[in-house]
């Protein structure tokens, strides 16, 4: 008797258990059908109905949704040949819809049929396309300003008895790596290199404010020392934020007496001259540019170059490289490769860099180098 009106109960508890899925199912926002081995739709919920029309139980699965053939890839086919929970994306009535098949069991563990919940995600794939379209112009937008920054950097060959080679590699799109090589007047020319903080187009665009203004400067001031604390006054002006600064080594050489004079605003990488006798350092003193003093004042030096003589200017994307160990590639191993081999100096040194980093390069790099013809 006992074990009769146990039966009995478990009998009710499944049969209330199966209203109240039935009662779920209908009471769901998202479409759920179940389509048969046959792909025929055993039954369709409420919101489904209400969407695609009350006749939709005995239609084929394909034919519910506006399509005239079946499709190509069929996910209750391959959730009731597998017993494989299937996902894929579906576009009805032009809009997108999720679509997760997941098998109906029998007693036995065979999948009879497929239980498939069609959710509405149209909102979110257009905004995904949006997104898509809005980073393909970005992306456009970036490679025109990489191709502008690339066209504007000086070109390679002779200026006024000098001779200027250059490499140039930003890590990312854009770099926050700058130089440039101008006349000033008949007997003078400017040369510097610059390193914004960071890389990207922040970086880049605050290159292109310094260039602009080293060009606007050159025309008045002639003294290095003087145009740095010029530039320093100008970059003051744009209202940017402390943590925003760069660093820059300019030069001025004079064609006439091949007099060289230079001033460093907290250029860490110090340009290194050299000749088939010697190499120095030419190190001199200096705050970057940045907005953490209302005025600064430039050390200036100056030298008179020969014939032959030649100036190395670099970024630290070339002696802050490091290797497995988390050694420094630094100066040294620069001033051992130019006294290895002057040839082919710039690219001598991206090699020896590539060969000692370990892993992707993490910063922009610049060199350039300039030989004194005269």
């Amino acid at each position: 008797m006992l074990i009769r009106e146990e039966s009995n109960s478990l009998i009710n508890n499944m049969e209330e258990y199966s209203i109240l899925n039935y009662h779920v199912l209908e009471s769901m926002a998202d479409w759920v059908r179940v389509v048969d081995i046959n792909g025929t739709i055993i039954y369709a919920n409420k919101a489904m109905k209400k969407a695609l029309g009350d006749d939709l139980v005995g239609k084929k699965c394909y034919q519910s949704i506006g399509k005239k053939e079946p499709c190509g890839f069929c996910i209750s086919k391959k959730t009731i040949r597998t017993n494989e929970t299937v996902q894929k994306e579906e576009i009805i009535n032009g809009r997108y819809f999720s679509v997760k098949s997941s098998p109906v069991l029998d007693p036995n563990g065979n999948a009879i049929a497929a239980v498939e919940v069609l959710r509405d995600v149209t909102r979110e794939r257009k905004l995904e396309l949006e997104l898509i379209e809005r980073n393909k112009k970005m992306v456009k937008d970036l490679r025109f300003a990489k191709r502008l920054q690339h066209r504007i950097l000086p070109k390679r060959g002779i200026y006024n008895g000098l001779k200027i080679d250059h490499l140039y590699k930003p890590s990312e799109m854009l770099s926050g790596d700058m130089f440039d090589v101008y006349r000033i007047d008949e007997d003078n020319m400017g040369i510097y290199i610059c390193d914004v903080v960071g890389n990207g187009i922040t970086a880049s665009m605050m290159t292109m404010f310094v260039r602009q203004t080293m060009r606007a400067i050159k025309d008045d001031i002639l003294s290095p020392s003087m145009a740095l604390t010029e530039l320093h006054k100008n970059f003051s002006t744009l209202g940017l934020e402390i943590d925003k600064y760069f660093t820059i080594f300019y030069a001025v050489f004079n064609a006439k007496e091949n007099h060289f004079t230079y001033a460093n605003a907290g250029h860490n990488c110090i340009p290194i001259k050299y000749n088939s006798n010697e190499i120095e350092l030419l190190t001199t003193k200096g705050f970057p540019i940045s907005l953490i003093f209302n005025e600064i004042y430039y050390e200036e030096n100056d030298i008179v170059l020969d014939k032959g003589d030649k100036i190395l200017f670099y970024t630290d994307g070339i002696t802050e490289v490091k290797n497995i160990e988390g050694d420094e590639f630094g100066v040294d191993r620069i001033v051992e490769i130019i006294k290895n081999d002057e040839t082919n100096l710039l690219n001598k040194i991206v090699e020896n860099v590539e060969r000692f980093r370990w892993g992707e390069q993490e910063d922009d790099f610049a060199m350039v180098l300039m030989e004194v013809l005269n």
